[in-house]
């Protein structure tokens, strides 16, 4: 027994001495390149970093998308932004009615399909996603007759933490809706429309509800144009802006707006 336990006693001492040496090694080294450990450090932090940057992922498989989907309605589009400004991708589902009443024929005599389209936002919170906001019936259908041109076409985007609905027309120009996050539901709080012959532009009107503000800018050139024409490009565009004050009214609510084709500001 004496003999096993010098034994041990000796393989202790051995690793002490091994354990010294690789102590020794490692300092030498640190002193010899003073920046391994920081690499070491930074790596060990960036890998923490990495795993707070996935837990919004991980989130988006703790609850489906689709169980904020009502009955009767379908998955049109998925759009991603940071909407409430927490640094989490939050998420816009824009969706459409599956009503069979909805397939009707065009003047082409084409069955289309003229179902209407909603939308719902989902804000990314640590256990999943919480409603921000709904409204299931507030744009028309894609494919609405456009007359001689195609129909408009909605876009959906964040920017800068706000929300924007536009609807392009191509060279006719565009018309966009802004909202921001605040008390409870997304507020309107800008407009603007582009009235276009192309590349140029005839008129724009940009609304600020926060101040009640109208910025009407008249391009002064715009009897100058060809209108059989598609190239003004060289008739240079020369506004005259007008300011009107618009009387005070409550914002306008995402979830209370009937039909985006029917709203006028006055």
């Amino acid at each position: 027994m004496k003999q096993v336990s010098k034994i041990i006693l000796c393989l202790l001492c051995v690793a002490m001495a091994l354990a010294g040496c690789r102590d020794k090694v490692r300092s030498k080294a640190d002193a010899a390149d003073p920046q391994a450990a920081v690499r070491q450090s930074m790596k060990r932090i960036s890998k923490v970093e990495k795993q707070g940057d996935m837990h919004q992922y991980d989130v988006a498989d703790q609850q489906r998308i689709t169980d904020f989907i009502p009955k009767g309605y379908k998955l049109f589009e998925k759009i991603s932004g940071d909407l409430n400004k927490d640094g989490l991708e939050d998420c816009v589902l824009i969706i459409k009615a599956t009503r069979k009443d909805g397939f009707v024929k065009n003047s082409f005599d084409k069955v289309v399909d003229r179902n209407r389209r909603g939308i719902i936002i989902l804000f990314t919170e640590k256990n999943g996603y919480k409603l921000a906001s709904k409204n299931y019936n507030c744009f028309s259908s894609e494919n609405e007759d456009g007359g001689n041109y195609f129909s408009p076409e909605l876009w959906v985007e964040e920017r800068k933490g706000n929300l924007y609905l536009r609807y392009c027309h191509g060279r006719y120009g565009y018309w966009e809706y802004c909202f921001r996050y605040q008390n409870s539901d997304f507020m309107l709080i800008g407009y603007e429309v582009s009235h276009d012959r192309g590349p140029v532009v005839l008129f724009k009107t940009s609304i600020n509800f926060l101040t009640g503000i109208v910025y009407d800018d008249e391009n002064i050139n715009a009897d100058k144009y060809d209108a059989d024409s598609d190239d003004d490009s060289e008739i240079d565009e020369v506004f005259k802006r007008t300011v009107v004050k618009l009387k005070k009214k409550p914002l306008m609510k995402l979830s209370e707006i009937e039909d985006f084709d029917e709203l006028r500001f006055e």
